[in-house]
């Protein structure tokens, strides 16, 4: 006989962790399933060596727009803030300076008028910007051995979260895992979704279930369940491997560099791993891969799934290469995983940041890495930035590239509200107690100048020196 639940996530990775976080603690709902196919929580992309450990706000990633900025800035703050209420022994995360790094004139150029003419200055009040000298007070290496003529400036604040989205995830998890109503099923593969009359039905290698309403957070593998069911025929998927390479206690906390407004991807940024800050991570590169999980050779069906080798996907996918841009990007990132040249070949963007660095004092991390799934819009024939979701009757479907970890708890909020009004109103969701769990935890600066947020740095290397 089939479980029944209000509602059932599928997905334990940080999107499904962080709705049933959500839901089971701030609204009504009686009964609630998170079902996960691994024997873990968050074991796939939410793993710490499975992606950049960054909380990104919109300050120091020079691809997004104002606009975008504005809405990612809620969604990390939501998060930071929890994890200030819930993490101050920093077991889920570490909070260090972070930077955005110009070098030369036009690069230079290009972030002052970032800062003072879009508007981002005014967006993020801790933000200042850093020249030489200072630059060389927070990460010394990145100005050791650097053309003295050349002209640099930093924007710097002191809100560099780096998070452990693994054990955020399970952090979510046991918050609610005894709670009446809420029941975790791990090991538990979804083989089919049917709709009935009531809602769905859900079958498992481990049992059936029926819900009144469903989210999919199962990251690639959403946009394979949807259209099994009929929907987003639109959507493929453009599967990107990161990969990192590491090196010996290099930097204090992370520095990006600017990216090109054009590319979905991160930036080549260095940064200090978030359990060991002996270990400096730079990366992440982006090779293509025809598969959904890193290293699970099942998922290349997977992927030919929702490639569905339609000729628009074929179209799609060469109108997105040919690009003048993204094609010797993508051909670049494809030398980085060879043996010796590999590193040689990625180690300009290493010195673009620490230039005294070498290849010998580089390595290319094993197994470090996941896959993000970029969209792709076969009726546009183009990428689509960020992250997407289709909403159907009484089902959420959430795909969730970078930042969608960073976002997590802005989704949910927004996924909550979808999911009260897919119950026809019977249940609330408090988010007010929400916000106050979260978001109002969150450290603000008083003012804007340049001691703005000095308090709160000098606390967080307190912190720090008491680990």
């Amino acid at each position: 006989m089939s479980e029944e639940y209000e509602l059932v996530i599928i997905g334990g990775g940080i999107s499904g962790a962080s709705l049933l976080y959500t839901v089971a603690n701030f609204t009504d709902v009686e009964k609630v399933a998170l079902i996960e196919k691994e024997d873990e929580i968050a074991a796939i992309n939410s793993d710490h060596t499975n992606n950049s450990q960054t909380l990104h706000f919109g300050d120091i990633e020079t691809n997004y727009s104002l606009e975008k900025a504005e809405e990612v800035k809620e969604g990390a703050e939501l998060l930071a803030g929890y994890l200030e209420n819930v993490d101050s022994d920093r077991e889920m995360h570490s909070k260090r300076s972070k930077m955005v790094l110009a070098v030369g004139d036009e690069e230079v150029d290009k972030l002052e008028s970032r800062y003072y003419d879009e508007g981002f200055g005014d967006l993020f009040p801790k933000l200042e910007p850093i020249g030489r000298d200072e630059i060389s007070e927070h990460e010394p290496a990145v100005v050791e051995g650097r053309d003295p003529d050349k002209e640099l400036l930093a924007l710097q604040t002191p809100d560099g979260y780096t998070v452990d989205y693994g054990q955020t995830s399970k952090s979510f998890v046991d918050d609610v895992r005894d709670e009446s109503g809420v029941d975790v099923f791990t090991g538990t593969e979804v083989k089919d979704i049917k709709e009935t009359d009531d809602g769905f039905d859900i079958w498992t290698d481990e049992g059936s279930f029926s819900a009144e309403t469903t989210v999919v957070a199962a990251g690639s593998h959403s946009l394979q369940i949807a259209q099994e069911m009929g929907y987003g025929e639109h959507l493929s998927l453009l599967p990107v491997a990161g990969s990192f390479f590491l090196a010996d206690d290099l930097l204090n906390g992370k520095v990006y560099t600017l990216q090109m407004k054009k590319l979905p991807f991160a930036a080549v940024h260095g940064d200090a791993d978030v359990h060991d800050p002996s270990i400096t991570r730079f990366g992440p590169t982006a090779k293509l891969v025809p598969a959904l999980e890193r290293g699970c050779i099942s998922t290349v069906s997977d992927f030919f799934d929702v490639f569905g080798l339609r000729a628009s996907a074929f179209l799609s996918y060469a109108n997105i290469l040919s690009d003048r841009v993204l094609l010797p990007y993508v051909l670049k990132n494809l030398v980085y995983d060879l043996p010796e040249v590999g590193k040689r070949s990625f180690l300009p963007h290493v010195q673009k940041v620490v230039p005294n660095v070498e290849a010998s004092d580089i390595e290319r991390a094993k197994g470090y890495g996941g896959v993000r799934p970029q969209i792709v819009n076969t009726r546009k024939k183009s990428l689509e930035m960020g992250e997407a979701k289709i909403v159907e009757d009484d089902i959420i479907y959430n795909i969730t590239p970078s930042p969608g970890a960073s976002t997590c708890l802005k989704n949910a909020m927004r996924d909550t509200h979808q999911i009260v009004e897919f119950l026809d109103g019977d249940y609330e969701f408090d988010e007010e107690a929400f916000r106050s769990a979260t978001i109002d935890n969150f450290p603000r600066a008083d003012s804007h100048g340049p001691d703005a947020g000095a308090t709160i740095e000098a606390e967080a290397e307190t912190a720090e020196a008491d680990d």
